[in-house]
């Protein structure tokens, strides 16, 4: 998992940026992230110092707590917010003609930690996710996930934030950067670390971030029983990006973005001898929009290229769309469009790597007071130069869930999701996974 950068073009693998927040795996309907539920169930609009109320009285529109919700944990000025989750599933897995399935139990914790300051605010938000398997064969999938950001509130229209963050996960067996016939992937380790600055000048807004990242991979366990190391994969990666944008009205405001950085392997060269740091230039233009509850988001087009030490491997560019729109057609009722890019360095003997375009719909509908359903899909369009060895891939995930709150700590959680890929050259890989679980808030 790459570095989110507050304000920028997505400059490395798997970015987005802040105005494009991280998306809820549409293969678990049930874990829609915070930043993709709707105003009244973020956990910002959830703090004591709300803003001041309008003159006539009438209701912010961001503000609409929920009554009924558990009301967290009260830690001096800091309100913690912790969920467990426990759910039991099965997994059917088509590769060509080989056919596998697995049942597995799923262990889930998260939680929010919101301070309750006058002035400032620090958010930290937590995940974290065991698999254990209990039948059959596949590989199990362990993740987690810590972001925190402290926003300082400086002087007039001028904010700063501060950020850090930490990722972890398993390569995914079926990525093209992934070792084949390996019994257990490489682990992937995400550090982050970013600051901004963002300033209003009358109807001129700007803003300048600066983010950093390492990624480490660990070894990779052979059928065999021994070790590959992949350490020439590790690398550091910094960003520097720029903003600016003019209020033409609250309602829209265009804006332009460019941004520049590096990224420096730990090994000069890989075990092939090619050279894969690299330099990356990134520039965009496009339009929020704030139409209030109903409609909200962001679009942005622009071109991105990575720019490698080694000139076997030419040049990784293409054009890039990052955005997201929030549609809320009825009271009850959310739904979400988003698409992002993102280059994807290869480690594919002479490819440079992918240019990746994702899209995502998620949409959320309160049956009743106590019963939400879900339907997510998303499309993931892999795309390599015409001269690379590796071929192109159309990743198609869609899914459904339900969530019923018995009370307001716990909740009976069921889940359905299909996974369809298909490439170029190779096998077609079908997925179908299955689970239900209980929820308990606090």
């Amino acid at each position: 998992m790459a570095p989110t950068t507050s304000y920028g073009v997505n400059t490395s693998p798997a970015a987005l940026p802040a105005t494009t927040p991280a998306i809820a795996d549409p293969q678990t309907t049930g874990a829609v992230s915070g930043d993709d539920l709707p105003p009244a169930q973020n956990e910002d609009y959830l703090r004591l110092n709300q803003r001041e109320p309008t003159i006539d009285g009438l209701r912010l529109r961001t503000y609409n707590p929920e009554y009924d919700r558990a009301p967290g944990v009260r830690i001096g000025t800091f309100t913690l917010r912790p969920s467990v989750s426990e759910t039991i599933n099965h997994e059917w897995r088509k590769d060509g003609d080989t056919k596998t399935n697995r049942g597995y139990l799923e262990t889930g914790i998260r939680g929010t930690l919101t301070s309750d300051w006058s002035r400032h605010q620090l958010t930290v938000t937590g995940e974290g996710i065991l698999q254990n398997n209990i039948s059959g064969e596949g590989e199990e999938e362990p993740r987690a996930n810590v972001d925190a950001e402290l926003r300082l509130d400086l002087w007039d229209e001028t904010i700063a934030r501060l950020r850090a963050g930490y990722s972890f996960e398993r390569e995914d067996a079926d990525d093209p950067n992934a070792i084949s016939n390996a019994k257990t992937q490489s682990a992937v380790n995400t550090y982050r670390l970013g600051a901004a600055i963002e300033r209003d000048f009358g109807l001129i807004r700007g803003s300048v971030g600066i983010d950093f990242d390492r990624r480490t991979y660990g070894d990779v366990e052979l059928e065999n029983g021994t070790n590959l190391s992949v350490k020439y994969r590790n690398r550091n990666t910094g960003i520097l990006t720029a903003r600016v944008g003019y209020e033409l009205s609250p309602a829209l405001i265009p804006f332009l973005e460019a941004s520049v950085g590096k990224s420096l392997y730990d090994l000069r060269e890989d075990p092939l001898g090619f050279e894969r740091s690299y330099q990356t230039y990134a520039g965009r233009g496009g339009i929020e929009l704030d139409l209030g509850e109903k409609l909200y988001g962001e679009l942005g087009l622009g071109y991105e290229t990575y720019n490698f030490e080694d000139d076997r491997l030419g040049e990784l560019s293409g054009l890039s769309v990052d955005g997201r729109l929030n549609w809320s057609p009825q009271r009850g009722t959310d739904v979400l469009f988003a698409v992002s890019t993102d280059l994807n360095p290869s480690t594919t003997p002479g490819d440079a790597g992918s240019i990746d375009y994702n899209l995502t719909n998620i949409i959320t509908h309160q049956m009743r007071s106590d019963l939400v359903a879900r339907l997510t899909n998303s499309l993931t369009l892999r795309n390599y130069p015409s001269d690379a060895r590796s071929s192109d891939e159309t990743t198609w995930r869609t899914g459904a869930g339900l969530t019923y709150d018995i009370n307001r700590y716990l909740a009976l959680t069921g889940d359905v999701s299909y996974e369809r890929t298909t490439r170029d050259q190779g096998d077609t890989t079908d997925i179908t996974r299955v689970g239900v679980g209980l929820t308990l808030r606090r």
